[in-house]
């Protein structure tokens, strides 16, 4: 992992990988399972294990204690959802083999709303994503995790909208509704989201 660099040399041309929501509840087994979702964190840690060229490598986790009506003992899977990563269950934790210190920040989002993308999220102490991201000099970030079609494809519009040249690898990530993905597919690339296949 990397080290941040020292002030003034911030010249925005750091690359980061963010890695969206790898959690157990979103990989089969756990509350709100998507198909592919531990394929997903096995291929991700893969890459990690590579020379894989990024500056910086952070995730970004859902931390839900009370969102509200984003959860729903009758949900529709679409604005409401069954329960899922709770503050401090097993459920909300990196999904094996990935771990905490695979990553240079982990930035925690939704304890007391939906949060879909992860520039809602902070890091321990309190740090936004976007904030940490300028922080360190990152000009651009390349994307993958769970799911696809909710908050890996909110996270990359927010990074799209914050001049991240934001580029999905759509190869590794894991869809809610596989046969929805072109509409998501759509929504990036009029968003200035770059899509390849990772």
């Amino acid at each position: 992992m990397s080290t941040c660099p020292e002030s003034g040399e911030q010249d925005r041309s750091r690359r980061a990988l963010v890695v969206v929501d790898t959690q157990n509840d979103f990989c089969e087994g756990g509350s709100l399972a998507v198909a592919g979702g531990l394929a997903v964190a096995a291929r991700v840690k893969e890459l990690l294990g590579t020379d894989h060229g990024y500056d910086l490598v952070v995730a970004t986790r859902d931390h839900h204690i009370d969102p509200g009506s984003h959860f729903s003992s009758h949900p529709d899977y679409v604005d409401s959802w069954p329960p899922h990563c709770v503050a401090g269950t097993e459920g909300a934790e990196l999904a094996p083999p990935l771990a905490v210190d695979d990553f240079d920040a982990v930035f925690d989002k939704g304890e007391y709303a939906a949060a879909y993308s992860g520039f809602e999220g902070h890091d321990a102490e309190g740090t936004g994503l976007g904030a940490w991201l300028g922080a360190h000099g990152v000009g651009q970030v390349d994307l993958c995790g769970i799911a696809t079609d909710y908050c890996v494809r909110a996270t990359a519009l927010d990074a799209a909208a914050a001049g991240l040249s934001p580029v999905v690898l759509v190869g590794l990530t894991a869809a809610v509704a596989p046969e929805r993905v072109g509409d998501t597919l759509d929504a990036w690339r009029s968003g200035g989201v770059t899509v390849r296949e990772g």
